[in-house]
């Protein structure tokens, strides 16, 4: 979005210009006031699984005197904060980058050109603008990475416009063919990882590559067009963020911030249920900065009211099969997805864990009604069973909540999955501060979320209208800072309706503050950060987190400089900062190579001159890091 003097606004910004702050804040140092930051810690944080002080009254182990009882597990020495325009690793370790925005994926496709920012007609060619989640593939003997293109920065994408704004049709074209997921096979070489260009297997998903749409609300009113009565297929993925992989091998992409896509060149005449659900998920008439509507009536809503229904959705990727349609999982749910976590409970269901990421939404969870079996038909297993929010109690209990038509009062199960932040509502479900990233600990049985910031908290309402109070996951208002939330379900089972909770760091600055705004006892002048978003475990146990705040490194934010990725011990919470990414990026997507040899870490909107040198344009891009002695490094 644009504001009068052409500046983009990120999608919270946005939403904040629509929905604005009240000046006056009745909640204004209560929390400063009422708790010392040591006091509160001790109540609600716990480290290690041996430290399960759920309310039962055990001693809690503090981070820090974990930490002096067990040796640390990190094999690298941890690095300082950087402000430049560069990537950092710590001693020992080396990068570079394997693929930027417009590099070309196929034979065919041109190389970069700075100056018109690559050809609208050669956009689905090349690698997509913006990289986000990502995951990597064996297929056969060939190496993949699936890669989210989140959304574009029309400003540096279409140099030829006086500020980014489409001229036309064209225009539009080239930002809506740079969006979406690229499948890519890689290969080493002696001089380093490269792009296979000639593989088969490559592919660029965009904002026009023909859907599926599954579940139970494929064919409902809501998601029929005049383009598509039936209301079973669609075109394009839009605003890809996170990621995730399923037990069978597939990639499934999440639709995130989709309502700024949308707007009206009229009047926006929609009966009482689609306008309610405009508002919940900010779709009005301006739309942000693309402009598609003006070109493209598919994203007029005046025109086109239900095509927003059709976003929003996690999406299912076969990267073993180019000629494959990807299919939109109703299933999952509707909103402002992250990312999604699979996983298999005992019996051999399917759970997957999924954040609304807009400030005061819902924690989300699906189990499957069927179960996986290695090799077995996997048709309806993202679509047959039930989704859930949760509810987190003070004492450090929480429970699942089922989305149906007897406990939220709506019509129809496909009326709660196109709106399910409605239905999130009707049930009681925690607000919460941004659910970004959730992982799954490959050595025990929890779960993590990043609940990156909100400074609506304590301030006003969500847009559905639910209250924000501090509470238990949340306990900070006006919360720039952010933190990271761990759940244990009951009997080891992710399919419980029942778990407990703590939370395993509160971002925060021990320099400038000393109560709950310093962060909790893990969090010191050494490794402090702000807004945890990307998050993975690695094979051996260690959560990987990966910030997108504020890098201006003034004020409140002094000292913790560009955004970065840090490695946390799940038993000690021991953190430690591996890598600083450039001025003005958000380091997002982490996966790794088969061999284990090789991170891949996505660098996300860096400010220029990263990574081709003084006077050419910004290019987001993923780097392949290494130690110098090839050990394996996850």
């Amino acid at each position: 979005m644009k504001d009068a003097d052409h500046t983009r606004l990120s999608a919270d910004e946005w939403d904040e210009k629509m929905h604005p702050r009240p000046e006056e804040n009745g909640f204004d140092r209560v929390v400063e006031a009422a708790i010392s930051r040591r006091g509160f810690l001790g109540g609600v944080l716990a480290f290690g699984s041996g430290a399960a002080a759920m309310g039962t009254g055990a001693a809690l182990l503090s981070g820090t005197s974990a930490q002096a009882q067990a040796a640390s597990r990190f094999a690298f020495a941890p690095i300082a904060i950087q402000t430049d325009n560069t990537v950092h690793v710590p001693e020992g370790y080396n990068w570079d980058v394997l693929v930027r925005w417009g590099d070309p994926i196929f034979p065919d496709a041109p190389e970069f050109d700075h100056d018109t920012g690559g050809a609208a007609g050669s956009a689905d060619r090349v690698f997509g603008e913006n990289t986000d989640g990502m995951e990597s593939f064996q297929i056969g003997s060939r190496q993949l990475l699936a890669i989210n293109h989140e959304y574009t920065n029309p400003e540096v994408n279409l140099p030829h416009t006086e500020d980014g704004t489409p001229t036309g049709l064209e225009d539009v074209r080239k930002l809506q063919n740079l969006q979406g997921v690229a499948v890519i096979e890689v290969a080493e070489d002696t001089d380093g990882w490269r792009v296979v260009k000639d593989s088969p297997l490559n592919r660029r998903i965009t904002h026009l590559t023909p859907m599926t749409i599954a579940g139970p609300a494929a064919g409902h009113e809501l998601m029929q067009t005049e383009a598509d009565p039936t209301g079973t297929e669609s075109l394009g993925t839009f605003n890809n963020c996170g990621s995730g992989k399923t037990p069978w091998g597939t990639y499934l992409t999440c639709e995130e911030n989709f309502n700024g896509y949308f707007g009206a060149t009229g009047p926006i005449e929609a009966g009482e249920a689609v306008t309610a659900g405009y508002e919940r998920y900010g779709i009005g008439p301006d739309g942000w900065d693309y402009d598609y509507h003006k070109w493209d009536a598919r994203f007029d809503v005046s025109k086109n009211p239900n095509e927003p229904h059709r976003a929003g959705w996690v999406v299912e990727i076969n990267p073993a099969d180019p000629d494959s349609t990807p299919v939109k999982h109703t299933g999952l749910g509707r909103f402002k997805h992250e990312n999604a976590e699979a996983v298999l409970a005992p019996d051999g269901r399917v759970v997957v864990y999924m954040g609304d990421d807009e400030r005061g939404e819902f924690l989300y969870r699906f189990v499957s009604n069927g179960t996986y079996t290695p090799g077995g038909p996997t048709e309806g297993l993202l679509d047959d069973g039930t989704l859930s929010v949760a509810k987190f109690n003070d004492d450090q209990s929480g429970e699942w909540l089922a989305l149906t038509p007897e406990t939220t009062g709506m019509g129809s199960l496909a009326e709660i999955l196109i709106f399910a932040r409605q239905a999130g509502s009707a049930v009681g479900a925690t607000t919460m501060d941004r659910p970004e990233w959730i992982a799954a600990n490959p050595h025990a049985v929890e779960a993590y979320c990043c609940l990156t910031n909100n400074k609506n908290r304590g301030v006003k309402p969500n847009a559905g209208g639910d209250e924000t109070p501090v509470n238990g996951p949340n306990p900070r208002e006006t919360n720039n800072y952010g933190q990271i939330v761990r759940w244990r379900p009951e009997n080891d089972n992710h399919a419980d309706d029942r778990f407990t909770w703590d939370l395993y760091v509160m971002a925060g600055n021990p320099e400038v503050y000393n109560n709950v705004y310093g962060g909790s006892d893990n969090v010191t002048a050494g490794n402090m950060f702000n807004s945890p978003d990307g998050m993975a475990f690695d094979s051996a146990g260690l959560v990987w987190i990966q910030t997108d705040g504020d890098d201006s490194n003034e004020g409140e934010f002094e000292g913790m400089g560009n955004n970065q990725m840090l490695a946390g011990d799940s038993v000690t919470g021991e953190i430690a900062r591996f890598l600083t990414g450039p001025k003005g990026s958000e380091v997002t997507g982490l996966t790794w190579s088969t061999d284990r040899r090789t991170m891949f870490v996505g660098i996300q909107h860096p400010d220029a001159p990263f990574p081709d040198g003084e006077g050419k344009l910004p290019r987001s891009a993923i780097v392949a890091v290494k130690r110098d002695d090839g050990a394996p490094l996850g």
